[in-house]
Formats: C-alpha cells, sequence, structure tokens
C-alpha cells in the first residue's frame, strides 16, 4: 500500500515513560477525529489538538518508507527506535511497515488515540484517549491522558491494562491553571504521574 506522511525528522521523545530518548518522529498524514483544517475544529472529536498533519508525501511501498527512516537516524545501530504519530498512525501502519522497520533495526514505538485496532508487534504502545471517543486499544505499556477533558474523568480509566499512567497539562492559553489542575490530581491519585512536553521545554520540534 501507499503510505502518506507528513514529516520525518529527529529528536529527542518529549513525552511519557521513554521522555528523553532519542528518536526519529514518523507522523503520518490524517487523523479520524479531525481533518486537522481549522474550519472543522469546532465541531471535531477531538477540538485540542496542536500537531500539523494535513498534506504530506506519497511513499508507495513499506520498504521505502523504512529506508526513509533510516536515513534520518542520527547516530549509529544500537538504540535505534522510531515513534509512529500523527494525526492517527493507526489509519496507516500496518504489518508490512512494522516488518520493514523492525528489519531496519527499530523499535517501534506507536502514539495512538486508541480509536482503531492496532496490527500485531509494536514494541512500545502509548494510547492518548479522547472524550467521546470509544477505545479499542485497552491494553499497552502507557496511557497518556491530556488533562483535563470535559466529559473524561481519569478514575474512568484506572480498570484499563496499562502498567504507566500519566495525566499531561492541556497546553494552550489555560496551561498554568491546567498545570495545577493536574499536580492536584496525582496528588490525589499517586497512581498517575505527571507527564510534561520535554521537548517544548527545549525549544525542540
Amino acid at each position: 500500500m501507499a503510505y502518506r506522511v507528513r514529516e520525518i525528522f529527529a529528536s529527542i521523545q518529549g513525552e511519557g515513560i521513554q521522555a528523553g530518548r532519542v528518536a526519529v518522529f514518523l507522523r503520518f498524514a490524517g487523523c479520524n477525529l479531525w481533518s486537522g483544517r481549522e474550519e472543522d475544529r469546532a465541531t471535531a472529536r477531538c477540538r485540542f489538538c496542536d500537531t500539523d498533519f494535513v498534506g504530506g508525501d506519497r511513499h508507495d511501498d513499506a520498504e521505502a518508507l523504512a529506508a526513509a527512516v533510516a536515513a534520518a537516524w542520527p547516530g549509529g545501530a544500537e538504540g535505534r527506535l522510531v515513534v509512529v504519530t500523527g494525526g492517527e498512525p493507526a489509519l496507516q501502519l500496518d504489518p508490512p511497515l512494522l516488518a520493514a522497520l523492525h528489519r531496519a533495526g527499530f523499535s517501534v514505538a506507536i502514539e495512538t488515540n486508541g480509536t482503531l485496532p492496532l496490527p500485531d508487534g509494536i514494541d512500545w504502545v502509548c494510547v492518548s484517549p479522547k472524550a467521546g471517543a470509544p477505545l479499542a486499544v485497552t491494553r499497552g505499556d502507557e496511557l497518556k491522558l491530556v488533562h483535563p477533558q470535559p466529559g473524561l474523568d481519569p478514575a474512568s480509566l484506572e480498570g484499563l491494562a496499562f502498567p504507566h499512567f500519566l495525566l499531561q497539562p492541556l497546553d494552550g492559553p489555560e496551561r498554568a491553571a491546567n498545570l495545577a489542575a493536574a499536580l492536584a490530581y496525582c496528588f490525589d491519585h499517586p497512581r498517575w504521574r505527571l507527564g510534561l512536553q520535554l521537548h517544548k521545554v527545549l525549544g525542540l520540534r
């Protein structure tokens, strides 16, 4: 199959349990919860996304895309990590691409809204639930909840099969208040860990 990719770049993982780790980010175009166009934001199922995932380049097959990811890797053969993101990467990540990335020596992590089934064999699954969007993925490596979201109580997610639960303050004009709310929740519910966007602190992509 052909893949539509918004961008491929090297940076550090800025979020979650693997924060600080060097990675190549493979950002797919497209999402099932928002078109990515500002004129549609008010009616989208996810209205707070701050990522540009519209447009991009076509990659005609899995091997070509895996080669593009490998070309972006800044180091040697050890510790290769690709973070597959979007948009919603589950719309495009498939078994042939997953196999091609593994053959290129990469561990594959995904950052998904969890509303679509995932192929088997992903090495690290991070699910970021969105209010009003039922989850198809109820187990993984970390659950990262942007907080606060009206209609989505963190307590409603604690029965899911994740070893790590992170609460990430919603960015934007109310960020200070959202940070205070997330901190307060973590103090009251220590199962949750505060998640910060390290790449933004450091001025990285």
